[in-house]
């Protein structure tokens, strides 16, 4: 049995479905990413729900005993959560209050699939790496290719010019849990911030996290 060392990473933000999918092998992929973070002693940061991935993941990596922080809008919460909470959860006021508390608890980010609000908190971290406001890694756990059409779209990107290739990099995508976080653990940024230096007294006054804070 393979010996794992040390996780470099404390917390990881696990972006995801309030839904299940179609196909079981995105239910399935949940759990072992789950078992992945329980084995490596990884706590879980994730959107709070308590259904679809979302709550097989938190559920799961719960009851491995490891800490689960779940950040999720007030007024989601009737939706998104059923029955018992799952370990801690932090309610906030909304959905960029959200997003900004998610990453700036996280050590690395990894989308499993889900739709619109997945993809759009995913494109968001990587935007801010982009960006120079983190260099945390980011991770697309690409589930029986359901990340192709995406990924053909960002070289698509770099291809005609708005894309670098060096900010190409900042996305690691793997088909298991293994192998992605294996590639998360080994990540060195390669990119350089657009605008390291850029101040965000905008969102201070909307209330959102700092730099400082997202970056930690």
């Amino acid at each position: 049995m393979e010996t794992l060392l040390p996780s470099r990473f404390k917390r990881v933000c696990v972006f995801c479905g309030s839904s299940s999918g179609k196909n079981p092998s995105y239910q399935l992929a949940a759990i072992q990413l789950a078992d992945q973070l329980v084995e490596r002693k990884i706590d879980l940061v994730y959107g709070g729900g308590s259904i679809g991935l979302m709550g097989l993941v938190s559920q799961a990596v719960y009851d491995g005993g490891r800490h689960v922080l779940g950040v999720i809008p007030k007024t989601l919460m009737p939706r998104e959560i059923t029955g018992e909470t799952v370990g801690e959860v932090r309610a906030v006021s909304g959905m960029h209050q959200r997003k900004a508390e998610m990453a700036r608890q996280a050590d690395a980010f990894i989308a499993l699939p889900g739709g619109y609000g997945t993809l759009e908190e995913l494109l968001e971290v990587i935007t801010w790496a982009q960006l120079g406001i983190h260099d945390k890694p980011v991770g697309l756990l690409n589930v029986d290719g359901f990340y192709n059409s995406l990924l053909s779209f960002i070289d698509k990107a770099v291809d005609e010019g708005f894309i670098t290739t060096a900010a190409r990099q900042i996305i690691v995508s793997a088909p298991t849990a293994h192998e992605l976080l294996c590639k998360l653990e080994e990540y060195v940024p390669k990119h350089s911030g657009v605008a390291p230096k850029l101040s965000w007294e905008m969102e201070q006054q909307l209330g959102y996290a700092t730099k400082s804070d997202i970056a930690r």
